[in-house]
């Protein structure tokens, strides 16, 4: 035996002195929990949903881009018109599943109307969502944002959440895909407070222990660049001890609030993009989604404006892909169509080099690119978000890459594949 400078007293020492931050890696930055994180969310006032709100904005959708010569036309509007499989498979996705995360809206888009009229707006919600559930036509994931935790609206909000919440226990179990929003987050402060009420109302409710999970919004620069210097963002999703699932951008709340005059508040501002890019940093690693904002600039009225709305959003959601931010909001139906676009366009057109590099990587096939784990797992996540979108089919997966998809998915989340493929 080779004789060793560090003895067995050093080595446990050395244990010990990184015990504290094995912990930290641990529990604080777990990596991807396979979680699926929707393409985009879509926001609308509480008192406007109905059990088939979905497909109406489906329905909704496809005649816009009927309007405007289908769902190919609008393609080439946008400039996406040079994959033939594209507008079949928007189109089905707008026949199957138009919104993929909705969001019942009782602060900003709903105001202060009274609680007699928001009790009553509440629980008439609630009712709907557990129909919605209950008749297999809603959206994969959906829930509420209630009014932010700023002493004049705190009270109102926590009511809203308790009576939602109590009706739909009431009504049967939980919609699996649950998302709760808490808004205008300045303090660390305030999602420890959200922590606490979620554990008092799952006692009371009899969930089990962290059932209730939530989302932030980041629409205040103070949670960015706290007055100690520090970046509030990244502490809150620790101090949220695992119940934080999302950071979102709000697009014109923060901007306002930085005095960015409103003809200039945009998604791609250098304002947004500082602020997205500390909360990129801060969910790194912690297995916490980030959501881009939206666009207020619409596409309806006449056809010109309707073309040039298209084109813009179609770049925002292609630019925050780009930039690693995978999901974004959309505030009208006819937002779907280039959403769809867009993002499909996107897995597409970086699909067949993707697929290349991880059947070469998982086949052991000699190429002229080196990939290492890391990068393995990149390419099997970007493919992996592909399929679940619907953008990309197990098939071309299966044809392209030479794996499964579930092999996708184990190596995108770290996993052990089969060795039937890792030959």
């Amino acid at each position: 035996m080779p004789t060793r400078s560090l003895t067995d007293d050093a080595l446990a020492a050395i244990e010990g002195r990184l015990a504290e931050t094995d912990a930290l890696l641990a529990h604080g930055y777990p990596g991807d929990d396979g979680r699926r994180q929707p393409v985009q969310t879509a926001y609308i006032p509480a008192d406007r949903f109905t059990p088939d709100t979905a497909c109406t904005w489906g329905v909704a959708a496809i005649a816009a881009a009927e309007e405007a010569g289908g769902v190919a036309a609008v393609a080439e509007i946008v400039g996406l018109a040079g994959d033939p499989a594209l507008a079949d498979l928007v189109r089905h996705k707008l026949s199957t599943e138009p919104i993929e995360d909705l969001r019942l809206d009782f602060e900003d888009g709903y105001g202060d109307r009274g609680d007699e009229a928001e009790d009553a707006d509440v629980l008439t919600a609630a009712a709907a969502v557990s129909k919605s559930v209950a008749d297999g036509v809603a959206p994969p994931f959906i829930g509420i944002r209630f009014k932010c935790f700023e002493a004049p609206t705190r009270a109102r909000g926590l009511r809203t959440l308790d009576l939602f919440l109590g009706a739909l226990v009431e009504a049967g179990p939980l919609p699996e895909g649950l998302t709760l929003t808490l808004p205008k987050v300045t303090t660390v402060a305030q999602v420890e407070a959200m922590v606490d009420v979620a554990g008092r109302l799952e006692q009371s409710l009899g969930l089990p222990d962290g059932r209730l999970r939530f989302e932030v919004q980041v629409e205040t620069p103070q949670v960015i660049l706290g007055a100690d210097g520090t970046a509030p963002v990244a502490r809150l999703i620790h101090a949220g001890q695992g119940r934080v699932s999302s950071l979102h951008y709000g697009t014109y709340d923060y901007s306002a609030s930085l005095g960015i005059a409103a003809q200039y508040q945009s998604m791609e501002h250098p304002a947004a993009d500082h602020a997205k890019n500390v909360m990129q940093l801060a969910v790194a690693g912690t297995g916490v989604h980030l959501s881009d904002g939206s666009t207020n600039i619409l596409p309806i009225g006449d056809p010109a404006h309707v073309a040039d709305a298209w084109r813009l959003h179609a770049r925002l959601v292609r630019r925050h892909l780009e930039r690693g931010i995978y999901q974004g909001w959309d505030l009208h139906p006819a937002q779907l169509v280039t959403r769809y676009l867009a993002t499909y366009a996107f897995y597409r057109e970086g699909f067949d080099a993707a697929a290349t590099r991880l059947r070469n990587y998982v086949h052991k096939i000699d190429s002229a690119i080196l990939d290492e784990p890391a990068t393995a797992r990149a390419l099997a996540s970007f493919i992996h978000r592909g399929v679940t979108c619907g953008a990309v089919t197990a098939a071309e997966v299966a044809s392209a890459a030479e794996v499964t998809v579930d092999t996708v998915r184990d190596l995108a989340l770290n996993r052990p594949i089969q060795n039937q493929e890792n030959r």
